[in-house]
């Protein structure tokens, strides 16, 4: 099973961040959501929507309506929170967001994303300081393992703060639902 550092059994509330634009929110995002709470023992989740992605282009719908449909996929998974911090803490960055969140106390900040963004994550700004902040869990997703276990972020970092889930994928992505 995984294993994390002893740090995390310090008893503070786990609360796991998925970031992204959810354009639009899928299975695939709740999927792993539900799994992370579930391996991992977090408390919440925070669906943590963002204006723009700043490696792609600009989203298709607007960022209300995303956050709407967010809200309606989540059902009664309550634990989910859907949440837009841009405003309140004057960053799209994910290190911003990071800090506010561990500035609350007794928080253990998770942050989740799949397989896809591990190959650029050393792209990311500050990320080497994201990955001292908070644990990093990579879900699988379909054609992307072999490329982010050979990413430089995974290859260049200390595997205690950093784990690769293996699950039952959900073969979905944003992309391909904006394409139907």
């Amino acid at each position: 099973m995984v294993k994390l550092e002893n740090k995390l059994n310090s008893g503070k509330i786990k609360i796991g961040i998925l970031g992204g634009t959810f354009d639009p929110a899928h299975k695939g995002h709740l999927e792993i959501s539900k799994q992370a709470k579930k391996i991992f023992g977090l408390k919440n989740v925070v669906w943590a929507i963002t204006k723009k992605n700043p490696f792609k282009s600009e989203s298709k719908s607007n960022l209300r309506s995303r956050i709407q449909f967010a809200k309606k996929l989540i059902g009664k998974n309550n634990y989910i929170k859907v949440k837009f911090y841009e405003e309140k803490i004057n960053s799209n960055r994910t290190i911003d967001l990071i800090e506010y969140l561990s500035k609350k106390e007794k928080n253990e900040i998770y942050f989740i994303m799949g397989a896809d963004n591990l190959i650029n994550f050393h792209k990311w700004f500050k990320w080497k300081s994201i990955i001292k902040k908070c644990n990093i869990l990579v879900f699988d997703r379909q054609g992307y393992k072999t490329k982010s276990l050979n990413s430089v972020t995974f290859s260049g970092t200390n595997k205690k703060s950093l784990i690769f889930v293996n699950f039952n994928k959900v073969n979905i992505s944003s992309s391909q639902l904006r394409k139907v």
